[in-house]
């Protein structure tokens, strides 16, 4: 694609700003700064990609993982409308280890590639599993924490009555993995018959055959529901271990309201 063609698409931008304007949203500075953060970010990584991918260093590699998860748990507790002392290292494990686990399982046994570090393969694979994750993760931490802010009586009755810390915080628990859940079961249910994912459109325009560019997409969406799952779910029982004390209290003193 030309240079020429990139522009175009960016000037398509502006209709988005004209929208703005018509309608007073007072976004016109925040999609600028989304779009100039696109390119930059999107040329930064097309850059660094290139020697990541000639030299195949395994340590060039893993540096670059770690940064890609500290970057999307990061992220992931910007979203968050509540916080607590501790909520960036509980979602940087969550992270972690959901989507190291997923990842590493595709590259060695589902998909098999050799060497399992082939960044051609691990980096993209690991990509695509964290921006999907770290949005069902950060969805789940903000119902959890709202639901124990707003429903703190509720919750403090329960315990009142004798409930451990689990019976009290479990109803709270499923209503925050339920809404975690919510965008890879929403994007399971239309794929294929309304959208064409990015990763299938990709492989199509670059030649793959349809039938095993589908069978990749599905590949990819089972490891990020799974990462999803387990992601969400470990970072919610984190959070609720953090906000409940060893007496079965709930510590709303430690919750912040942003």
């Amino acid at each position: 694609m030309s240079a020429w063609g990139l522009a175009g698409a960016a000037a398509l931008i502006a209709i988005n700003g004209g929208l703005s304007l018509w309608l007073r949203l007072r976004l016109e500075r925040r999609l600028l700064i989304a779009s100039l953060r696109t390119v930059v970010q999107l040329l930064l990584l097309g850059y660094l990609l290139v020697p990541i991918f000639a030299w195949r260093n395994p340590f060039l590699i893993g540096a670059t993982c770690l940064l890609m998860i500290s970057l999307a748990a990061r992220e992931a507790v910007r979203r968050v409308g509540r916080s607590y002392g501790g909520i960036g290292r509980n979602a940087f494990f969550a992270l972690s280890l959901s989507a190291t686990v997923t990842t590493l399982l595709a590259v060695t046994v589902l998909v098999g590639v050799e060497p399992w570090w082939e960044p051609r393969y691990l980096i993209p694979l690991l990509g695509m599993i964290l921006g999907n994750s770290l949005t069902g993760i950060s969805l789940g931490l903000d119902r959890c924490l709202a639901e124990l802010d707003e429903g703190r009586d509720r919750v403090e009755a329960m315990l009142a009555f004798g409930a451990t810390w689990w019976e009290a915080a479990r109803p709270v628990a499923a209503e925050a993995l339920r809404t975690g859940m919510i965008p890879i079961l929403n994007t399971m249910s239309v794929v294929g018959i309304v959208t064409i994912p990015g990763m299938m459109t990709g492989q199509l325009l670059g030649g793959t055959p349809p039938d095993m560019a589908a069978r990749y997409q599905i590949l990819i969406i089972f490891l990020i529901a799974a990462s999803t799952a387990a992601g969400g779910t470990l970072a919610i029982l984190l959070t609720l271990r953090r906000l409940f004390d060893s007496e079965h209290r709930l510590r709303h003193d430690l919750l912040v309201r942003r």
